[in-house]
């Protein structure tokens, strides 16, 4: 009797918090999301007022149409995906090997090394050095400078991630394989890569979203509209009009710039959670 009232109560206690968490998401989530979605549906006037209430007049294929003839909407997605699919597929293997590197030694200089990659995650970025070393380097403007500064920035990230979770793991199957005649080589991309691919998973949806987005870097280190992320598309479409701000024009861009973050996410959720569940967080 006993257990099954302790089973109800802890059903119950699983029912409250998830209704607490919806209840918390409603405001924060749910509602910006909602006045996004309705207001890009939206005339200029009706989505002026930026109310939540279904339009008054429909325009949105206008609006979309409008913002993919008119919003460098296709030159902004082609250069994001060149700049984001490299960057991160490098920083996902370079912050992997420096990870296992970090959990599997004693040495101090490695442990230094660790602790200041994880802090680049707090540090703020320091754009005029920046500017001054790829200056120095030619590649200032370039799109290869602002990949470099992108993956150097978000390396900590997955070391962060993937260190923890190396740390976790037993040495046998890495040390099996080196009696065998594996080289370092090999004992990463054979036993090492494939067992991180969960914590690898979570590090790539989390770039994925912070790479995607990034405004800062992209308006200081690109130079041209040919060279423009969705981001800086986005601010230059919205600033652009002498009139004031066309919101139902922004809020279909917005819809349209986050749409292949939500289809990453749709499709790479449930490893993101076996991830996090895995123990890509632990120290």
């Amino acid at each position: 009797m006993a257990v099954r009232t302790s089973g109800t109560a802890r059903k119950i206690r699983g029912v409250a918090r998830y209704v607490g968490l919806t209840l918390f998401a409603i405001p924060w989530i749910l509602v910006p999301f909602w006045l996004l979605i309705v207001n890009s549906l939206k005339t200029e006037g009706d989505a002026s007022v930026l109310s939540m209430s279904w339009p008054d007049h429909w325009s949105a294929g206008a609006n979309y149409h409008t913002v993919i003839d008119k919003g460098s909407y296709v030159t902004g997605l082609r250069n994001s995906a060149l700049l984001a699919v490299p960057t991160i597929l490098a920083v996902l293997l370079l912050g992997s090997m420096a990870a296992w590197a970090y959990a599997r030694s004693d040495s101090r200089t490695l442990r230094f090394a660790y602790y200041t990659s994880a802090l680049s995650i707090v540090l703020p970025p320091a754009i005029i050095p920046t500017i001054y070393v790829l200056t120095q380097l030619g590649l200032n403007g370039s799109r290869l400078g602002y990949m470099l500064v992108i993956a150097g920035t978000r390396l900590g990230v997955v070391i962060f991630l993937a260190t923890g979770f190396v740390r976790t793991l037993p040495h046998d199957f890495e040390e099996a394989a080196q009696l065998d005649g594996a080289n370092k080589w090999q004992i990463y991309w054979r036993i090492v890569l494939p067992v991180l691919t969960p914590v690898l998973f979570t590090g790539a949806v989390m770039l994925i979203i912070s790479v995607w987005n990034d405004f800062y870097f992209a308006l200081f280190l690109l130079r041209g509209s040919q060279s423009a992320t969705l981001p800086l598309t986005l601010y230059s479409f919205a600033s652009s009009s002498t009139h004031g701000v066309s919101w139902n024009l922004v809020f279909a861009h917005v819809v349209l710039t986050s749409l292949p973050l939500v289809l990453v996410y749709l499709v790479l959720q449930r490893r993101v959670l076996a991830g996090l569940t895995e123990g890509g967080v632990t120290g």
